[in-house]
Parts: C-alpha cells; structure tokens; sequence
C-alpha cells in the first residue's frame, strides 16, 4: 500500500474540538490517512474543560501539545499566546512532519498554527473560512485564508467570498460545517433531556430549577473590540434575564480578552440580585449541549451556536450586540442591541414562536466525510498565485 497522507489537526479551543471531531472520525477511518493531532492553547487549561482529555477519552489523544495559553486575558496576552503558540508549533511539526495541517475558523490562536505551517512549507487546510464576524476574529479568518492552501467552507456564500479574495477556485470546498454534524448526530441519537442529569453532571452555581414548561439559554461571550465594555454588555443580558419568567440556564463565557469583566459582573449580579431562576451550568460535551438546546423555548447572546447550529435546530435566537456582525443567518434570529427592555422583550416574543423549520444554510449534517475526503486526496501544494 502506498505511503499514507499525514493529515495533522491543530485543536485549540474547546469549540474547535466540537467542530472539527465528525472530521476528525472520518480520517481516522480511513486506510489513506495516518491521523495526527496536536492540542494547543485553551484546549489543554482546566479553566475551560480539559479539552485534550477529552478528545483523549474520545479516541483522539493528541500527539503532541503545546502549553501556549497565556491567561491574562488582555490585548498582549492574546499576543503573546499566538507567539507562544507559532513557536511551539513550529518546533511540533518539525518533529511530526505532515503532509497537510488543518486549523479550524477565526480564534486568534489559530493564527500561530497558520503562520508556523506556512513558513515551514507545509500545505495548510483551513475550515469555515469565507464567513463574516464582527471583531477581531474577521481579521484572523481572512489572514489565515490568505496563508491557506485549501479551503474546506461551511456554504455557498463563504465559497464566494474566498474566491473574491483572490483564491483558487480549484482549491475551495464546500463541505458544509462539521458542526451541524454533531446536531444531526445528537438528535438522531433521541436523548431527552431529564436523561442528561443535569444538575448532577454539569450545575455548578443556583437552585434545581423545573423545566417541565420550558426555559431559555443563554451564552454571551465578551467581544473582543470593544472588551471595555465587557460588563455593560452582559449587566444588560443579566437584567433582561432578571425579569424573564422561563428558568434560564446560564453558559460561561469563553477565552477572550474581556471573559474575566464579564464573569465578576455575573458573580456581583447574582450576589446582589435575586436570580433564583437563573442556574449558572458548567462545560458539558456537545452532544448534550444540542439535545439541551433542541429542548429549550430560545437561546440568547452573541454565540455562533445560535446562529449554526441552532439554524438547523429550528431554536430561536436573540443575538445581541455586534460579535456576530454580518454573519449569515437564517430566520430563527432577532438581532437587538444591549438594551435590557429589547433583549427582554425579544426572549419572550422567541420563547412564543414554539420550534421552527430548519434551515440548512451551514450544511446538511453530513460534513466531517466530505472533509476528510479533501484532506486525503486533494492535490496538496504551499505554492501561491492571487487570482484576479
């Protein structure tokens, strides 16, 4: 049998472990592929879930890992962890030697992985390039498509603004988004919700709530031009939330710059208001993180979750603010602003509209076999011409 592609996927965060693992199954399948992963950055802190544990338990031990995360959580930080990050991953691949590496959508510690592959002459796979945020995460998505040899995008619309940018048509894929996968996969598999455990497995702060008539979630991750205003922005979300009737279960924020204002906003919020219906829930895997979102009456916030995967859910959004700016989306969202009366009111109008039709704007489930078959058998080259 002839020599198989080393295929190497860089996880750095716990959402790109979520995205990227119907993939990541799909090339450990195959017979053409010798599958490598490194676990990098906030995939490796206790802080945010353990994640290489995870994939570890999941099947997927990393082959190497690089300590990058500085957790400061301020503009140099983020800087420096991209440093930390590009030299570690330098030194990983020289030892592991892919044919092809694979970085996953537009955090900023991805854009070290991207920066070391290019200049170490190593073709470099890029997923759910082409689409459009609202903050510092469009820069590094773009920059990475510009450093990318192939482009694996979550639809029609990302295609084209790749290959606006000067792309080889040749060299663009769309296989729709891994993630709605795990969507597909979770309610394909029926799970409901009092069989999660709840409370035993993932509560962390807050009373049992009963959720037999419904409840919203919320998840609101600081932004990360405007980090200043980190705990503005989410004492607007907690007083909309105050007065809302449903129970609501609460999702920490994420690693950004920001992410530490907006935890001791929610901690002086619930200290000196009255939040009995509002439960703070801990990391849970994806799997049952969709199964309780399927269930729910709305989710709320600024997450690319309801703008992904809960399109194709059929679960009303509330997006609040500017994070996911000019992203496509379909008709489960309601954009408002930080304003405590519209974000109410708004939940409330979502939480009537009962479960939507799906739509399939970010793929149809079936990703990760699509990707994996670019990976194993797409011409590879790191050579580069813009296009006009």
């Amino acid at each position: 049998m002839a020599d198989r592609r080393k295929v190497c996927v860089v996880v750095t965060a716990r959402p790109s472990y979520a995205r990227v693992r119907t993939a990541l199954e799909a090339l450990k399948a195959r017979t053409d592929v010798e599958l490598q992963v490194i676990a990098a950055a906030s995939a490796l802190s206790a802080r945010y879930g353990n994640v290489a544990d995870v994939m570890a338990a999941e099947g997927f031990a990393p082959n190497a890992v690089v300590d990058s995360l500085v957790e400061g959580l301020g503009l140099r930080d983020m800087a420096e962890t991209t440093a930390k990050g590009l030299s570690g991953t330098a030194a990983v691949l020289a030892d592991l030697k892919p044919d092809v590496v694979v970085t996953v959508a537009d955090r900023y510690e991805t854009l070290g992985t991207a920066v070391a592959t290019a200049y170490m002459n190593i073709p470099l796979a890029h997923l759910q390039g082409g689409e459009v945020t609202g903050n510092v995460d469009e820069k590094v998505r773009h920059a990475i498509t510009k450093l990318a040899d192939l482009h694996l995008v979550s639809g029609p619309g990302a295609a084209e603004r790749v290959r606006r940018m000067g792309e080889q048509p040749d060299a663009i894929y769309d296989t729709g988004c891994p993630s709605i996968d795990v969507a597909r996969q979770a309610i394909e598999a029926g799970a409901r919700l009092p069989d999660l455990e709840l409370y035993e497995r993932f509560g962390q702060l807050g009373e049992r709530l009963d959720l037999t008539d419904g409840y919203v979630v919320v998840m609101q991750h600081p932004v990360t031009t405007s980090h200043g205003a980190a705990r503005a922005q989410i004492e607007a979300t907690l007083q909309a939330a105050q007065g809302l009737a449903l129970p609501v279960l609460w999702f920490a924020p994420n690693v950004d710059i920001g992410s530490d204002a907006t935890s001791e906003a929610i901690r002086d919020y619930r200290a000196a208001h009255n939040l009995s219906h509002v439960h703070f829930m801990g990391n849970m895997p994806p799997e049952d993180f969709i199964r309780l979102l399927a269930g729910s009456r709305g989710i709320a916030g600024n997450s690319s979750v309801a703008i992904r995967e809960c399109a194709w859910l059929g679960v009303p959004a509330v997006n609040i603010g500017e994070r996911q700016e000019g992203r496509d989306r379909g008709p489960n969202v309601v954009d408002v602003d930080y304003d405590p009366a519209a974000i109410r009111a708004a939940m409330e109008a979502n939480a009537r509209r009962g479960k939507l039709a799906s739509a399939g704007l970010y793929g149809d489930g079936r990703s990760g076999p699509r990707i994996a078959e670019v990976l194993a058998t797409a011409p590879l080259s790191f050579h580069k011409r813009l296009t006009y």
